[in-house]
């Protein structure tokens, strides 16, 4: 499922479309109710899909949607208390979905954090983040917490330590100190369940090769192998024979890039 965005125009849209794998093929599906770009869209535990945020044609909004799949059709859902955009929106092992961080309709940072529970559409604020952030990246670890990588927060500062929320408590700590700083970076779970992060953009904006490994057990970071290509704002999946393609982005010079690499873990 792709929803919203920008079209060539550069406005923003409410169509939304649909992949098949085994055709290769695209049909269109239901229109969002609010055109939108730069939002959230996360799975949910029932096959819905819930749209937060993002740019409206006003501004910054704080609408939510649901997308059913049997239906091919969008509903509105509880609004977040504030709009936010550049949050990021991660399903907890409760079925709940956790909005984090983001920006306000100032293009402020923000540090609050909410709760959206599927079974009723509301909305409940969660502990706060221990540093105001946007353009981060969310990562469930296997026992459920969640970890928070790179990011911006106000006055263009980028953070030295991730931040770990954890359901059990509603509360967030910052975790082991990073070796480089990043914003726009990926991350990705590895099936040991370290979280691997690559590329992104440290204090000049230029974009990184550098990549680095997260273990939870001990919260320390370690050095990796580099990618091929510097790059920011791109996509990091993990494929079923345990290797990660990298796709994409934004490299040196702000070339938008249209290449592709894969990496491996190598054992210790």
């Amino acid at each position: 499922l792709v929803a919203g965005g920008r079209n060539r125009e550069g406005l923003n849209t409410a169509t939304a479309e649909l992949y098949d794998p085994a055709t290769g093929t695209w049909t269109p599906t239901g229109n969002l109710k609010d055109a939108r770009s730069s939002h959230t869209a996360t799975l949910l535990a029932d096959g819905r899909v819930l749209v937060v945020g993002g740019l409206g044609s006003l501004g910054v909004v704080a609408t939510a949607e649901l997308y059913d799949p049997a239906s091919g059709t969008w509903t509105s859902t509880g609004s977040l208390p504030a709009a936010r955009i550049s949050q990021t929106a991660t399903l907890l092992a409760s079925g709940q979905v956790l909005v984090a961080g983001g920006q306000d309709a100032t293009y402020a940072f923000v540090g609050s954090a909410e709760l959206y529970d599927p079974a009723t559409g509301t909305w409940s604020a969660t502990g706060n983040l221990a540093s105001a952030v946007g353009f981060h990246r969310a990562t469930v670890l296997l026992d459920g917490r969640v970890l928070l990588v790179g990011g911006i927060g106000n006055n263009h500062v980028r953070f030295r330590r991730a931040q770990i929320y954890d359901p059990a408590s509603g509360t967030w700590k910052r975790t082991g100190r990073v070796l480089a700083v990043r914003a726009f970076p990926a991350a990705t779970m590895l099936p040991d369940g370290t979280v691997l992060e690559t590329g992104g953009a440290p204090y000049d904006d230029l974009p990184t090769a550098s990549t680095l490994i997260y273990d939870p057990p001990s919260e320390n970071w370690v050095a990796t192998g580099k990618l091929i290509t510097a790059r920011k704002v791109h996509t990091a999946t993990l494929l079923r024979n345990g290797q990660v393609l990298v796709a994409g982005g934004v490299g040196v010079g702000g070339v938008v890039l249209g290449s592709a690499e894969l990496g491996t873990r190598q054992a210790p």
